[in-house]
């Protein structure tokens, strides 16, 4: 059996969540902009509390930022529900040993994570995908220039226990169909 090439997908403007679902799916345009904002603006015609709205929210959406092109957590879950994949969050109470790395339904995971930009100036969140790929866990973030391997799933653990330190959230994400 073959080695599969390893997709990585860099980072272009602030579309992390659109490079970081197609790194974990391994495959170009998988996703889509028109298709994340098309589910972003679902969401917000969907949205109970859309009566209550101010002016404001018609430019700053809840679910996509126009300007910069982030999409939040809601966005990444209707679009990989669409794709048959379940997402679940990880309890940060609990150390990332907690997940069950061998799980047959395991596909990846995704992270988002606190970053500083601009000096400092800037603060936000990123996207990162990490994919066991061939029987090697990487680390396919989209800001980094080629896909970084972990040396064994003990470095993979301490790398999520460091995320969660640092205000992270871990989301697994399963095949719905095992």
């Amino acid at each position: 059996m073959e080695d599969q090439p390893i997709y990585h997908e860099k980072q272009r403007l602030q579309f992390c969540l659109l490079h970081a679902l197609n790194n974990l799916m391994q495959e170009k345009d998988s996703f889509r902009r028109v298709e994340l904002n098309a589910i972003a603006e679902k969401l917000v015609a969907d949205d109970p509390l859309r009566a209550q709205w101010t002016p404001l929210s018609l430019i700053f959406k809840p679910h996509h930022n126009v300007f910069t092109g982030n999409y939040d957590v809601n966005v990444l879950i209707a679009a990989l529900e669409s794709r048959k994949k379940k997402v679940v969050w990880h309890d940060r109470r609990n150390g990332a040993s907690s997940i069950n790395l061998a799980e047959a339904s395991l596909m990846g995971i995704m992270l988002n994570i606190p970053v500083k930009r601009l000096g400092g100036l800037w603060s936000g969140k990123h996207w990162v995908t990490l994919r066991l790929i061939n029987g090697v866990w990487y680390n396919l973030d989209s800001d980094l220039s080629a896909p970084v391997p972990f040396k064994h799933q003990e470095e993979l653990i301490q790398f999520l226990n460091n995320v969660i330190s640092q205000g992270g959230e871990i989301l697994i994400i399963l095949h719905e169909n095992l």
